[in-house]
């Protein structure tokens, strides 16, 4: 969990609006701020099972305050109050509020500058196999772009071996190539399992890694 938060550009703080913040809650927003992650947006879930509305403003307040503790803009955080249940039942009114929970994703977290125009690289944090097709190693990549069909090195304990990767995945969806910032699994040809460790790093293979 910390590792996959120490990525985030921003994140959704998801609280009950029926029990109010938990002691999770504070974990969370304090993991946040010490791994770095610059903005949080709030969502105030299961508002459909809270009838009073100065029961909602009470744990808006709570959250904000909570916020405010450890260093996050809570007067400033867009809070979104709806039922992410009723959303997936297909309420029209809680369906709303999803949206409106993306739109203030994408106007209040702001998009870094990637490294795109940089040689690729991208630090492993899983692997695994998959059976007829070969080796997937997880990751995020840190700088530059990746093509199916490229050849790359696998860098770590082991002697720095070539491969070439042979397809790309982010959340289930097969890429023709990904950059800077995604986080994908990239397939690799040729390679076994045991060969790619964690935390080794995969590179485009014409890259001096020596240099940087």
């Amino acid at each position: 969990m910390i590792t996959g938060a120490a990525q985030m550009d921003g994140g959704i703080l998801v609280v009950s609006a029926a029990d109010g913040p938990m002691p999770q809650t504070r974990e969370h927003i304090l993991l946040s701020r010490n791994v770095g992650v610059p903005a949080l947006v709030v969502f105030l879930n299961k508002v459909d099972m809270v009838d009073d509305e100065e029961l909602l403003e009470l744990v808006e307040m709570e959250v904000r305050d909570l916020l405010s503790e450890y260093d996050f803009p809570g007067d400033d955080v867009p809070v979104i109050a709806g039922s992410a249940l009723k959303a997936l039942e297909g309420d029209a009114q809680y369906e709303e509020k999803i949206l409106e929970l993306m739109e203030a994703v994408d106007t209040y977290i702001p998009t870094p500058e990637r490294d795109s125009d940089k040689p690729f690289m991208m630090p492993v944090e899983d692997v695994f196999s998959i059976t007829g097709r070969g080796t997937v190693a997880t990751g995020r990549v840190e700088r530059g772009q990746i093509k199916v069909g490229e050849e790359v090195e696998i860098i770590g304990l082991h002697d720095t071996s070539k491969t070439t990767v042979t397809g790309v995945e982010m959340f289930r969806k097969l890429l023709d190539y990904a950059e800077a910032g995604d986080n994908i699994g990239a397939l690799l040809r040729g390679v076994a399992r045991e060969d790619v460790q964690r935390w080794s790093s995969i590179s485009c293979s014409w890259f001096n890694y020596t240099t940087y």
